[in-house]
């Protein structure tokens, strides 16, 4: 969907550039996640990608053409829900949807999606209103109401409670199986997990590690498997090497033989690998 070749940009009053030569590519049906610390340069490719931003140097390829060449037309075929909602205040919701939808030739269900999200009993409420978490969910819609191909998603459940993060999440993989395709950026790490078949991590303006969160924890995790059992003298934790744990004649035996509370390997999180790739928190060390 997307092709990034050594992509480029400075802002106009720095000498410094902010993004420095990345390249990635986005494949069509998959939700990409591009990692990173704050100031890592998350945003600005995001603007970048839909178009907000020019003077770049590099190349974007989107759906095969590059996006020099697109005019407005692109945005039939992009949703944007950006970290901070951005609505009209003294405007009702359903004001505010139908604005939009008035710039869009192809328009989706608006109550289905009003529904979906619980703001349909709250469409005529002025947005001013709205708690900061209906705001986010009323972004969501909006940046669906064209039935887009490509969603980009900053931090879409920061500031929600676990159900309506999950109802969000239920629609971005819905979102995926009918066909499109996503570009999220968030700093919770347990959202990407079930989320993103991808990752970047992206460090002062350069990418550092691109794949599968499965891939990561492979690379980054510790090959090992931990127990911990009974004993009358309280509860003993064991760590056993993961290569030839089936024939590890100790390990097996306290399987058989121990009242097992855990047993888990010695995988890592992502978390742990944002803070080891970026350096977050390790630079004072």
């Amino acid at each position: 969907m997307f092709e990034v070749k050594d992509l480029r940009f400075t802002y106009p009053k720095n000498a410094e550039e902010t993004i420095k030569g990345i390249s990635f590519s986005i494949k069509e049906g998959e939700i990409f996640g591009f990692l990173g610390p704050s100031g890592a340069g998350k945003s600005t490719t995001q603007k970048i990608l839909i178009k907000l931003l020019d003077h770049i140097s590099g190349e974007i390829m989107f759906n095969g053409q590059n996006i020099k060449d697109y005019g407005s037309d692109f945005y039939e075929d992009i949703g944007v829900s950006f970290e901070m909602p951005i609505h009209f205040s003294k405007m009702t919701a359903m004001e505010n949807i139908d604005f939009f939808l008035q710039l869009y030739k192809r328009n989706n269900d608006v109550e289905s999606l009003m529904k979906r999200v619980g703001l349909w009993e709250h469409k005529d409420k002025m947005v001013g209103e709205y708690s900061k978490g209906m705001k986010i969910r009323l972004n969501v819609v909006r940046a669906l109401l064209n039935s887009p191909k490509m969603l980009f998603l900053d931090e879409p459940t920061n500031g929600l409670d676990p159900t309506n993060a999950m109802i969000l999440k239920d629609m971005i993989r819905e979102f995926k199986q009918q066909g499109g395709t996503v570009f999220l950026t968030s700093h919770i790490m347990s959202d990407v997990e079930q989320l993103c078949d991808r990752v970047a991590f992206v460090v002062d303006g350069e990418i550092k590690e691109i794949d599968s969160p499965r891939n990561l924890k492979l690379k980054y995790g510790k090959r090992s498997m931990a127990l911990e059992y009974k004993t009358p003298e309280g509860t003993v934790k064991r760590e056993f090497p993961m290569d030839g744990i089936g024939q590890n004649d100790e390990f097996l035996s306290l399987l058989k033989t121990k009242e097992i509370e855990t047993l888990h390997s010695g995988e890592t999180t992502l978390e742990d690998i944002f803070i080891h790739v970026t350096g977050v928190g390790l630079k004072n060390e």
